[in-house]
């Protein structure tokens, strides 16, 4: 049996609930098809936006939202998405399928939806092909309330107030897809476009986050941040709030990555020794990180991770369109715990992508839409969103797997309490075929109350559009509840949730 130990006395830090992010791209049908489908759609739409998606994600309790990419958004200009649609100027997209472009879906759409979901703004602006002064300007046209040209042209094109930018991103990947460009380079513009990224409102002032690190590059990282301290005046300290870190699971190598829904045991533990290794890199990149911001005032912001496998067959590749089973509920729970376990490094992050591309929480085909495995994980893990963290360890665990290099732990944990003093604690089973037994000891809490959802099936199980209930979160009942804690048995490929009180 494992005893896993909660000691509530212990806070460890405070979860944002930026950490449950996503992030949605003009790639494939993530925007078009899965978020908005126009005002005219026989599809149910508010404004353009569909209402089953809107409604699903109000639930899952979406915290802030990046856009408009990715590879995407070093190559968007903003003015091509702002008047009338019919104007609007279209574009080749190079990066995703060669597909046109036509900017229906620009700057208003985008604040309409998050004002629908009720959640925050992340705008990655264009460092790669883009000017200062364009990105300058596209500040000023969102959030200046005042008289000025860019504000007086979104009051022409109908929207009087300013809108709210909680988070900007100063570029993308700029040392890949965003420029090709070296750390040194890439850091003095940095240091340049952040200039002139204004706060307006200098009572809800931007978050302005830098691009980081390609994986384990942790040259990237170092060079950076030195380039960007260096001969800084006192003044200016403030011009890094986050550093951002994008790093894929791909089981295998990037030229064939394996199938999202057929493959075997030995792939299984692959893929989840590859998401356990999200921990490594927030402990390497945030070594580097401490020597120049020891008291954590810069956020790592790992704002595009998950599941990447080859696309589904007969979809066109330039979409990543891929299918979401057990494995990638796995991925997103055991990712999740990491992310909470290092919340006071981590402070945002958004999982790849919103809609049907990439590991995506809701996939739709014309008017379906079905909630996949992954969305079922965000939705279990919501009450972790705001809470403090508070310390939890395992004593028992197995080490499972199929190869020496691609080893996990059997079962993995993380635990919270919110500010009604309920603990939730999340557990998963990477086993594919044993379940175990455990016991939670709490250091003082003699549970009251307690609840608790699971979703398991076979590893391969997955929602299609015949059967989109296959995969979902059920109620679990089988637990006994002691004077000093919690006994169950964790069916094995599951991932569990208690709430005590």
């Amino acid at each position: 049996m494992a005893k896993l130990f909660i000691n509530e006395k212990n806070k460890k830090g405070h979860i944002n609930a930026e950490l449950y992010g996503n992030f949605s791209e003009h790639l494939g049908r993530c925007i078009y098809e899965g978020l908005y489908v126009g005002e005219n759609s026989d599809i149910p739409n508010t404004n353009g936006m569909r209402n089953d998606v809107v409604a699903a994600l109000k639930e899952m309790k979406l915290p802030v939202l990046r856009w408009p990419g990715g590879c995407f958004a070093d190559e968007y200009h903003w003015k091509d998405g702002i008047g009338p649609k019919e104007t609007r100027k279209k574009m080749v997209n190079t990066n995703w399928g060669g597909v046109t472009e036509d900017n229906s879906f620009g700057t208003h759409e985008f604040f309409e939806l998050c004002e629908q979901i009720g959640c925050k703004t992340y705008i990655n602006g264009n460092v790669g092909s883009g000017t200062v002064q364009e990105m300058s300007e596209w500040i000023e046209y969102m959030t200046f309330d005042g008289v000025s040209p860019m504000a007086e042209l979104r009051k022409k094109n109908g929207h009087e107030k300013a809108w709210k930018v909680d988070y900007f991103g100063v570029g993308n990947e700029n040392w890949g897809c965003g420029g090709n460009m070296s750390p040194e380079y890439y850091a003095n513009l940095y240091r340049r476009y952040q200039t002139f990224v204004r706060n307006y409102n200098a009572e809800s002032p931007i978050f302005k986050i830098c691009c980081g690190a390609n994986g384990g590059d942790t040259y990237w990282t170092e060079k950076v941040l030195k380039t960007c301290h260096e001969n800084v005046p006192a003044e200016a300290h403030g011009l890094m709030n986050g550093l951002s870190l994008h790093y894929y699971t791909v089981p295998n190598e990037w030229s064939a990555k394996g199938s999202s829904t057929d493959f075997d045991e030995k792939e299984w533990y692959k893929t989840l020794s590859k998401a356990a290794y999200m921990d490594e890199l927030i402990r390497k990149h945030g070594a580097i990180m401490d020597q120049y911001d020891p008291e954590k005032k810069i956020g790592l912001i790992v704002d595009e991770w998950g599941t990447w496998f080859d696309c589904e067959p007969g979809t066109n590749p330039g979409f990543l369109y891929q299918q979401n089973t057990m494995r990638d509920a796995l991925v997103a729970g055991v990712t999740l715990n990491i992310f909470n376990k290092h919340c006071d490094r981590v402070k945002m992050a958004n999982i790849a992508q919103l809609v049907n591309v990439l590991q995506a929480v809701i996939l739709t085909d014309g008017p379906k839409m079905l909630l996949t495995p992954t969305y079922h994980i965000f939705h279990m893990y919501k009450y972790h969103q705001d809470a403090e963290l508070i310390e939890s360890f395992i004593e028992g665990t197995k080490t499972i797997g199929e190869e020496k290099e691609f080893m996990v732990p059997n079962i993995q944990e993380s635990a919270s309490v919110d500010k009604d003093g309920v603990i939730t604690i999340t557990i998963n089973n990477l086993s594919t075929k044993d379940s175990e037994d455990i016991e939670i000891a709490f250091a003082e809490r003699r549970p009251g109350e307690v609840t608790s959802a699971i979703v398991t099936n076979d590893m391969k199980a997955y929602n299609s559009f015949e059967n989109p209930d296959n995969v979902k979160e059920t109620e679990f009942k089988d637990f006994t509840v002691t004077d000093k804690g919690i006994s169950f048995k964790l069916p094995a490929c599951s991932v569990i949730q208690f709430r005590v009180r």
